[in-house]
């Protein structure tokens, strides 16, 4: 067993770098992300394709959710980038491998994942015992959420820059918080440095849901509930919004899974889509 140090990520942060991997591997191309590093690092035993949540035709809906968010957000940080935005904040980063897979990005840039330190251990650990090592532009912020630290005093302490303007990602996060924590993290981010954005995805209410998709999202519910990480919060893009511009974010808009379809899932011969279900809101002080 591995000690407590290095206890392995949550199911679902190595699921969702399985996903990743298993649309590189058995979808047709072009493919929306290009990631089997998140592959090396969970190391899965052989035969990880036969698990039931790696089911071809079962997850397609889920895999297809999964590269588009990490793809969107990746191109939301380049086109930043172009801006002169060089601060990259990912919160709940899990096996996020954007520094590892696009250095010639990432490395102009100074890029803070945050996540439990028991998680952010494990990832060092790895990232090191498979040669990639951590450059000076990559920071893991560990933050223990759960003893109440303040991300945001981690991440000043990690030196990132208040007076500069940021990207911050939270992607698969707010199903798992209460409503006041998700309106916490987003009053805390509407005070960044003007020019900072911030891109978040929600669940919708289940009625609002695709209902051939209803009985897997009840399913990973379910699944979550029994790990100890239950989804408890759900938005409608009305909600989502008015909570944004209450915050303080001088604007924000809604990004549903059908603009994410057309921009990255049209035209490919597969049927690969998203369902809906996840959204993204993506809001600018």
């Amino acid at each position: 067993m591995h000690d407590k140090q290095n206890k392995e990520p949550d199911n679902t942060a190595i699921r969702v770098a399985l996903w990743r991997a298993l649309h590189v591997q058995i979808d047709s191309p072009p493919h929306v992300l290009e990631d089997e590093v998140g592959l090396q690092l969970a190391a899965p035993e052989d035969g990880w394709r036969q698990r039931p949540d790696m089911d071809p035709e079962g997850t397609s809906g889920f895999r297809a959710s999964i590269v588009a968010r990490a793809r969107f957000i990746e191109d939301l940080v380049t086109e930043q980038l172009g801006q002169g935005v060089t601060q990259y904040v990912i919160l709940g980063a899990g096996l996020d491998t954007f520094a590892q897979r696009r250095p010639e990005i990432a490395s102009r840039m100074r890029v803070f994942e945050v996540d439990q330190p028991a998680t952010q251990a494990w990832k060092r650990k790895r990232l090191s015992e498979l040669g990639f090592g951590i450059p000076e532009w990559l920071r893991l912020v560990p933050v223990d959420f759960e003893a109440g630290w303040s991300w945001w005093e981690q991440l000043k302490a990690a030196g990132f820059d208040t007076s500069q303007p940021a990207v911050v990602a939270s992607t698969g996060v707010t199903q798992y918080l209460t409503k006041d924590a998700v309106t916490a993290t987003l009053r805390q981010t509407a005070t960044l440095a003007p020019g900072s954005t911030l891109a978040m995805t929600f669940l919708l209410p289940l009625e609002l849901t695709e209902s051939g998709l209803r009985p897997r999202v009840e399913q990973a519910s379910t699944g979550a509930r029994a790990s100890g990480t239950p989804f408890i919060s759900f938005f409608t893009p009305s909600e989502m919004l008015a909570l944004a511009r209450e915050a303080g974010f001088q604007e924000a808009r809604h990004i549903s899974s059908a603009d994410l379809n057309k921009r990255y899932f049209t035209g490919r011969t597969d049927g690969l889509r998203l369902p809906s279900g996840e959204e993204f809101l993506v809001a600018t002080t």
